[in-house]
């Protein structure tokens, strides 16, 4: 379960990222592919940033299945 909260929080990040990208690209046309640049490394940080409390979650998930087990 800790895992899919940590899917669902890097998913969510990169979403708003994304709809913040376009608007901002939508808003200032003139650097848009700057503005599109920015967002692609702000979308890839998020994925990098979100990769240890993912292994971490999924880890915990892990031993927790095998306490329940035993």
């Amino acid at each position: 379960m800790r895992t899919l909260i940590e899917l669902f929080y890097i998913i969510l990040g990169l979403g708003v990222a994304l709809v913040m990208t376009w608007a901002a690209a939508w808003a200032y046309p003139l650097a848009r592919t700057e503005i599109w640049w920015c967002g692609a490394a702000a979308m890839l940080a998020t994925v990098v940033m979100g990769i240890g409390p993912l292994h971490r979650a999924h880890i915990a998930d892990r031993l927790a299945r095998r306490h329940a087990e035993s």
